[in-house]
């Protein structure tokens, strides 16, 4: 049984089991590259400044994968005196493999960060975030080089830890940990999805976070609202959905799939928290039920999926309190047609459509009909689906662009290639959105 769905959930409940540390004088630190994602959440929660800490294992020379200690930045370094002694390695010696790993560490750090200063820790609470931890060797390395760096204060937060190692873990002021079995096994055992973190994802979130914080601090509010299930009924038909509705929120984009649990989907929460980062709201649909997705005729009924998502629309804008902010459309595969299709109704007041490796060509006669404008977003690789996009695009009379992502395929699986479709994404709807952005380029918004 999973305990996590993927590392956006379970930083999202080690942020809730953190929450009394809001407020104070935080920073997160998250271990590269899968820490990072459950760290975004942590420092989301507190409303604290997100980096990385890097650490780069120091090899006995002749034995490499004998570590006899470690570096970190700003010079951090941690030395097992004991296996350098019994390993015989000479200052000289540890001093070549110190300027080799030192080198790497920077190359990274630069990759990550790409031009940001490193985030000040001294005197302040440091917590340090990795997805989960078996021996917990790299994260007590990069708690001493926390410590090192004039932390005040230590915090280990991982999702997932055997309860000995947890025990046992000396090296941080208190650790937490949300799941410590005894018998474990391995950190990816207890996650449904833990697909690899990419080097693109980490600087995304990095930069997301600085912009979330950013905007704490010029509106000297928080920015970013809490997330929340929700139940939409059309009709007697129950449908589920997860909405996140940050303060002062101008624009909101509902996603539309064909599947029945599209909303646990890692591609749509990766993308939805692009559009956080933005400042969009969102609003993740299942527009099937469960029981009906096993009918795959019923992923292909486009007709069903729009008038759901007309439902879905009209429940938004009834449970706003007089929010008078916009609504976008964003759709993958069939929900592309749905969401094209909806769009087109006479009374719809969508304010943008963006197509992400979907079928636009479902909607049929409708796309004459679409006024909002619509980004197609489409791999390079995926040839039958940019043939078919072509030929929607012809059909359209709304503004519409269409944008090929090299060497992505359907499901845009490719290391970077969904990090560009979800940059894209959030480049279209901040230009129609969010009014406050209306006099911004769209190629600076495509950034």
């Amino acid at each position: 049984m999973f305990e996590f769905l993927d590392r956006t959930d379970a930083g999202r409940r080690l942020g809730q089991r953190l929450a009394g540390l809001r407020g104070q004088d935080v920073v997160v630190l998250g271990l590269p590259r899968g820490g990072v994602p459950v760290a975004f959440e942590v420092a989301r929660a507190l409303d604290a400044p997100l980096d990385v800490v890097v650490v780069r294992k120091l090899g006995v020379p002749f034995q490499p994968e004998v570590a006899l200690g470690a570096i970190g930045e700003g010079g951090a370094r941690v030395l097992d005196t004991r296996t350098i002694a019994l390993a015989g390695v000479t200052e000289e010696d540890l001093r070549t493999v110190e300027t080799k790993e030192r080198k790497l560490l920077e190359q990274r750090l630069a990759r990550y960060r790409q031009g940001r200063n490193r985030a000040e820790v001294h005197g302040r609470t440091v917590i340090v975030v990795d997805d989960g931890i078996a021996t917990g060797s790299t994260a007590r390395v990069a708690c001493q080089v926390a410590r090192q760096l004039g932390a005040a204060r230590v915090i280990l937060a991982v999702p997932v830890a055997p309860a000995r190692t947890v025990a046992s873990f000396k090296d941080a002021d208190e650790v937490v940990c949300l799941v410590s079995p005894r018998d474990f096994r391995a950190v990816g055992y207890y996650y449904h999805d833990f697909s690899p973190t990419e080097d693109e994802e980490v600087v995304r979130l990095l930069d997301a976070a600085a912009r979330a914080l950013h905007r704490v601090r010029q509106k000297g509010a928080l920015a970013e609202g809490a997330e929340e299930e929700v139940e939409i009924y059309d009709g007697r038909l129950r449908l589920s959905g997860t909405m996140y509705r940050p303060a002062g929120c101008e624009g909101i984009v509902i996603f539309a799939h064909g599947s029945g649990s599209s909303r646990h989907s890692p591609r749509n929460r990766f993308v939805a928290s692009v559009l956080h980062g933005a400042g969009l709201g969102t609003l993740l649909l299942d527009l099937l039920t469960p029981a009906e997705e096993v009918n795959r005729a019923n992923v292909f009924d486009i007709a069903l999926l729009a008038q759901r998502l007309g439902s879905a629309t009209r429940w938004l804008e009834g449970q706003q309190d007089g929010w008078h902010g916009r609504i976008g459309y964003f759709g993958a595969s069939t929900g592309a047609g749905a969401a094209l299709r909806a769009a087109a109704e006479p009374h719809a007041n969508i304010a943008a459509v963006v197509s992400r490796g979907g079928r636009p060509d479902l909607a049929g006669d409708r796309l004459a009909a679409v006024r909002a404008p619509t980004l197609l977003i489409v791999g390079g690789a995926d040839t039958q689906v940019l043939a078919l996009n072509r030929q929607a695009m012809a059909l359209m009379r709304a503004p519409t662009r269409l944008e090929i992502v090299p060497g992505a395929t359907h499901l845009f699986e490719e290391p970077g290639t969904l990090a560009r479709a979800a940059t894209l994404a959030a480049g279209w709807f901040s230009r129609y959105l969010l009014p406050s952005r209306q006099g911004e380029p769209a190629e600076e918004l495509l950034q």
